[in-house]
């Protein structure tokens, strides 16, 4: 299960550039989002581990970026998390993936909320203020965004001519992945967070998802209820490894 969430969240949530090596998977985007600017070491190497290690931060460093690893209990080969902790990389940014069954789920869209199947302007921008993008970091995320492959949802909510919550839903294969949930900040713990989730949930049935999975940093209180109230349970857990 924990492989093919991340190779979900990692279609869900493409980087500009990827290079597969022996097994890791090494994601490059302008360093916008850890998720997208990372190593991720799915898969069972064959090289040499210190080597292999090296060469990512050679790689990393020519393109200016932190050296970071993305890691989970599954990850390859066993004992790199004590490898790279001997070589001074530090745990940071803990964070729970958790999945919703939801073969019950309605069907029904939740009202006041507007869906697009595209990327808009105005989610876009939206998103960005919500979420305090500016600068290079816009133009990166909207090539991210414009990359995704599988069925994409773009869900927002308006009140009084502004839009005070967004959200990015994502299906392949029966998931449906939930990212970027945002609500401004005027507008919190007045139930728009909760209506945008439920909205992306009930698009994931009507593409045919049987589950929705989601990743939540431990920190983030309110988000830990609002997913547990909605039924969402913890399946793993992942934090990054940076130098």
């Amino acid at each position: 299960m924990i492989r093919l969430l991340e190779e979900l969240s990692m279609n869900a949530w493409p980087s500009l550039q990827t290079v597969l090596d022996d097994g890791w998977i090494l994601r490059f985007a302008n360093g916008h989002t850890r998720r997208a600017n990372s190593v991720h070491p799915l898969y069972p190497p064959h090289q040499d581990v210190e080597a292999k290690i090296l060469n990512c931060e050679r790689l990393y460093g020519e393109k200016k970026l932190n050296v970071i690893f993305k890691m989970t209990q599954a990850s390859q080969p066993d004992g790199l998390d004590d490898i790279l902790a001997a070589r001074g990389y530090r745990a940071e940014w803990p964070t729970s993936v958790q999945l919703l069954h939801m073969m019950d789920w309605p069907h029904v869209p939740m009202q006041g909320v507007t869906l697009c199947e595209s990327l808009t302007d105005e989610w876009f921008a939206a998103t960005c203020t919500l979420g305090g993008i500016d600068g290079r970091r816009q133009a990166t995320l909207w090539q991210m965004l414009a990359n995704i492959v599988p069925a994409t949802c773009f869900a927002s909510i308006g009140y009084a001519g502004e839009v005070i919550a967004c959200g990015l839903g994502v299906q392949q294969n029966g998931f449906v992945g939930l990212f970027d949930i945002v609500t401004d900040r005027r507008f919190r713990r007045q139930g728009y967070g909760e209506a945008l989730v439920r909205a992306i949930l009930a698009w994931g049935r009507q593409q045919g998802a049987h589950a929705a999975y989601l990743q939540v940093m431990l920190d983030n209180d309110p988000a830990l209820r609002l997913y547990e109230k909605l039924g969402f349970r913890e399946v793993y857990r992942y934090w990054y490894r940076i130098k």
